[in-house]
């Protein structure tokens, strides 16, 4: 049985749904097909329903990056995909906060840099985007390329992460 609860966020309304096992997609409204994102959605339960509280830990995890006080999730996950599919997303969670990488990259990183095709296709199916941070991963001349929940929300999510790094690590006063 899958969970699922709404949740209001800068960059819009965000679907989460949780099986027992952990988090298994946050979804942008409008924006994904779950079932190209493997999810079978069942009734929204506003979180009143929550395996081994896995929804109001995430809720509580975003709301901390969007307010900018966290910049790392400690989330169960329950994601499906294929191993290649996984070990890109595994290579994403790797990417530090308020960075980017090129799809080449991230390829190079998984072992073969011709793969970068087959990486941004990959992260396209990423089902956990935010908490696994396909928006973290730009085109090779730094271009801001495809992404679930538009380019408007990918762009917001690097200017957030920048503002929060320069906050914490430039503009710290003594």
């Amino acid at each position: 049985m899958l969970y699922q609860t709404i949740i209001d966020s800068p960059v819009g309304p965000l679907t989460l749904v949780a099986s027992e096992a952990g988090l298994r997609a946050v979804l942008w409204l409008g924006d994904r097909d779950p079932t190209v994102m493997r999810v079978q959605l069942g009734p929204i339960d506003g979180g009143m329903l929550d395996p081994g509280g896995v929804l109001a830990a995430a809720v509580t995890q975003l709301e901390e990056y969007f307010a900018g006080s966290r910049t790392e999730f400690d989330l169960r996950l329950d994601i499906e995909g294929s191993e290649f599919q996984r070990s890109a997303w595994d290579e994403l969670s790797r990417i530090p906060f308020g960075e980017t990488v090129s799809y080449g990259e991230q390829a190079r990183r998984l072992g073969d840099v011709r793969k970068a095709r087959a990486v941004g296709a990959a992260n396209g199916r990423n089902p956990i985007s935010i908490i696994v941070p396909c928006h973290r991963v730009v085109g090779s001349n730094g271009s801001l390329t495809g992404f679930g929940g538009g380019i408007q929300a990918k762009a917001w999510l690097l200017d957030h992460e920048r503002q929060v790094w320069l906050d914490r690590y430039v503009n710290t006063s003594s």
